[in-house]
């Protein structure tokens, strides 16, 4: 876990099992307030986050102030059938910045690469790369939760806001996914520079609204599928822009599939 990690920096060619159901709190591999660490080559296969990349939980980690920055995940295959393949969060609050998650394939997992977060947690989430990555058979492929609602204590301040930006979903592909995209900023805490290019998921039902979005800012940069969200601007493969959102705090969260 986080001092594991802190301590090798390195993890590659690693297999990593436990129970894929009625085992919570089995995360794979959590690096928590670390920095410089590279993690490829792995299999990874819990009942938890398959990897996790935290930085202290509210005052707490506020007070401690150490950020996990310069992270990668590469080469990694995961299922997590009841949590996250890629998290980041919620516990974040000393921050994090400049991660890399790419040639990652998440298969039946609940969800797919993931950042969480919520009033209390302070710090920021920011310069995030999410590339070519392979969903197979998700719930919900790509999730930006804003009010994950768990505290330490009572003792949080509800006004330490993160601040959520500068994410990029790059070559996203995959089948059999439920709900591709769900980003859910708010009034409080909106995600902001959000760049989707290049992806395409097959969708298991066909409903209207599953590239959901709420107080999001970004674009869209040629050919994406499912239709994006009403909330992005839209570029060609030239990015020359198409069409200006006006729309960014519009709402279309729907948790009923």
């Amino acid at each position: 876990r986080g001092p594991l990690v802190q301590l090798m920096r390195s993890i590659s060619g690693t297999t990593i099992l436990a129970p894929i159901a009625g085992a919570p709190n089995t995360d794979g591999i959590d690096p928590d307030s670390c920095e410089n660490v590279m993690i490829e080559n792995c299999y990874i296969s819990v009942g938890d986050d398959g990897v996790a990349i935290k930085s202290g939980w509210d005052q707490y980690g506020i007070a401690y102030g150490r950020p996990s920055t310069n992270i990668t995940v590469r080469n990694v295959i995961i299922r997590s059938m009841v949590s996250a393949g890629v998290s980041i969060g919620s516990e974040m609050s000393g921050g994090v910045s400049n991660v890399l998650v790419e040639n990652v394939h998440i298969w039946s997992s609940r969800r797919g690469v993931r950042i969480k977060t919520a009033p209390g947690r302070g710090a920021y989430v920011n310069n995030i790369v999410y590339r070519n990555i392979t969903l197979e058979n998700v719930r919900v492929g790509i999730v930006i939760k804003t009010d994950y609602n768990e505290h330490p204590d009572e003792r949080f301040d509800p006004k330490a806001v993160p601040v959520v930006g500068n994410i990029s979903y790059t070559s996203i592909h995959g089948q059999r996914v439920r709900v591709p995209v769900r980003i859910q900023g708010s009034a409080e805490i909106p995600v902001r520079n959000v760049t989707f290019h290049d992806m395409s998921v097959g969708i298991l039902d066909k409903k209207h609204h599953v590239f959901q979005c709420s107080f999001v800012q970004g674009q869209v940069i040629g050919y994406v599928f499912p239709v994006p969200c009403k909330n992005l601007d839209l570029y060609n493969e030239r990015r020359e822009m198409v069409k200006q959102s006006t729309l960014q705090n519009i709402s279309d969260i729907d948790y009923s599939f």
